[in-house]
């Protein structure tokens, strides 16, 4: 069958690559660069996944910028437009999931739509309402930026918002592109698989925070950080992931994710203790990050990579980007190493990108995650990185 896919970022381009496996795709986006790229077979997008699919998979798939083209006789079109936080409304921005609904309803009334995008609570019921249409589902994703392919081909879980028949075959469709067998799929209400969505995300936030505390405290007292982690979380209660210290959580979906969930709970009246707590906690660990990086008096501070993630090309949000500003606000000289950025400048600072020249022209490097190329230079090196990992 024919699906359209609106968005190729990570989101909307794994999706399409695992559907297009078994089905005709095309992805609509709004950057002609995006479109040329992936009708060459090249990724616009830091995947290796994602780059080898394109280039070596029989896929039925091209990307356009006319929505006539992607949605006229499409089955399914998934949407997977950003929804960034807005800190005005304290909301998230949906008015790019609207602009495609308005579409595909014009276009082909006959699609089912499935959000991918996130979106707040209840969205997916006033879209319902205000397009007078059931054909509109909600189905969140749990991808991770740089791995999400690899994440789709292997889910952990498959969730879509509705029992409808078109929400079974939907889910159906994913289940066939996907190469992980016996993937559990849970078939819920639209606000419950919206909720599912932030509540994931918001824990996994919560629990970055718990481990960034626990760094903190060990290193405030001269203690091992990583032998306490690894006593706690041998408790299978607890478990070994997602415990790794950083500079604190960053990316496309944990801050926003965990502001609005504490909105939606804020516009209804119910207490958020520990979403606020978390917040606090991640806004305090950054801080410190920075008071610690003062306390070595350097003169120039070399920051290794800015990307909010190892394997990824996002600087949204990046823990780092905070760090940067507390340094410029303290009069601190600082340079970047970041390869994948093409501008000479970032936040006003001289961006390098040879690294021998980068280690040479800084007394102190900061690293959010370790690398094997830092190694011999670890003795300049600051980074809360335990384990070499995540």
């Amino acid at each position: 069958m024919k699906i359209a896919v609106a968005g190729a970022g990570y989101v909307g381009l794994s999706n399409a690559i695992l559907l297009a496996q078994n089905n005709e795709v095309v992805i609509k986006d709004i950057d002609p660069t995006k479109v040329e790229l992936i009708n060459r077979k090249e990724s616009p997008i830091l995947d290796k996944d994602i780059q080898y699919y394109l280039k070596n998979k029989p896929l039925n798939l091209k990307a356009t910028l006319d929505p006539e083209e992607a949605y006229k006789g499409a089955r399914f079109v998934l949407i997977a437009t950003p929804t960034d936080y807005d800190p005005v409304t304290n909301y998230f921005d949906t008015k790019s999931v609207e602009t495609v609904i308005a579409e595909v309803r014009s276009i082909n009334p006959d699609a089912t739509v499935v959000i991918k995008s996130t979106v707040p609570i209840g969205f997916t019921k006033k879209m319902r309402e205000k397009f007078g249409t059931d054909k509109i589902i909600f189905s969140p994703e749990f991808l991770r930026e740089g791995k999400a392919l690899h994440d789709n081909l292997y889910p952990s879980r498959i969730v879509v918002g509705d029992t409808s028949k078109e929400a079974k075959e939907f889910a159906r469709l994913l289940v066939e592109g996907a190469i992980k067998k016996d993937v559990p799929v849970l078939f819920t209400g639209s606000t419950e698989a919206e909720s599912i969505k932030l509540f994931a995300n918001a824990y996994l936030a919560m629990r970055v925070a718990f481990f960034n505390e626990l760094d903190t405290f060990a290193e405030s007292h001269g203690l091992n950080a990583r032998e306490i982690i690894e006593g706690v979380c041998l408790d299978p209660r607890i478990g070994m992931y997602y415990n790794n210290p950083s500079f604190g959580y960053g990316g496309y979906c944990l801050p926003k994710d965990t502001k609005q969930l504490l909105a939606n709970f804020q516009e209804n009246g119910v207490p958020a203790y520990l979403l606020k707590a978390t917040i606090e906690s991640n806004l305090a660990r950054k801080f410190y990050i920075a008071k610690q990086i003062l306390k070595r008096k350097p003169k120039t501070v070399g920051v290794y990579r800015i990307n909010a993630k190892a394997g990824s090309d996002n600087y949204r949000s990046s823990p780092l980007i905070e760090i940067i500003e507390y340094l410029k606000a303290n009069d601190i000289n600082v340079l970047i190493y970041e390869p994948l950025l093409r501008e000479d400048e970032f936040m006003g600072f001289k961006v390098e990108r040879d690294l021998e020249k980068f280690k040479k022209e800084v007394d102190l490097i900061v690293a959010n995650r370790f690398s094997k190329e830092l190694e011999d230079v670890k003795e300049r090196v600051y980074t809360r990185d335990v384990f070499g990992r995540d």
